[in-house]
């Protein structure tokens, strides 16, 4: 019987070509992972400003005093926003004819809060409120006698 000549196997470990090309991968996946956590992190402190500004934006809105309002504009800043609430009287964007009876002294208001922060983040929320001279919005007429007004 003839004997075969057998190579020397290694001990079975990785060579050094094997161990690299395993590093390469692994350093691959763990930068894209990190990208990953780092722009969501980013997008959840961006929409926690953006919720941040609608409450403050909705607090300005909720500042504003019932009954009639003055024209004009109010700015300020608060963390790292800096708001301007502007208040426009605009009596044509009433939905019925101006000048009936049931409408004279209505009065309607365009009431707009924006809120800005950082380099190009804002928010804006607007807002109608209606009312008559005199009178608080919302409040019920006070009922007349029978017979008044004869």
């Amino acid at each position: 019987m003839a004997t075969a000549s057998r190579t020397p196997r290694p001990d079975g470990g990785f060579t050094l070509i094997e161990v690299l090309v395993a590093l390469l991968v692994l350093g691959t996946v763990a930068v894209a992972v990190l990208q990953l956590f780092g722009g969501g992190l980013r997008l959840a402190r961006a929409a926690g400003d953006h919720a941040d500004a609608i409450l403050l934006a909705s607090a300005k809105l909720a500042e504003l005093e019932p009954g009639p309002l003055e024209e004009g504009s109010a700015t300020g800043e608060t963390g790292p926003f800096r708001w301007i609430r502007r208040v426009s009287l605009e009596p044509e964007l009433l939905p019925v004819e101006a000048n009936t009876p049931d409408t004279v002294g209505l009065r309607l208001a365009r009431v707009t809060v924006e809120v800005r922060w950082g380099a190009s983040r804002q928010v804006q929320l607007v807002t109608l409120r209606s009312w008559r001279p005199g009178s608080t919005p919302g409040a019920t007429p006070t009922p007349q006698p029978a017979g008044a007004g004869r």
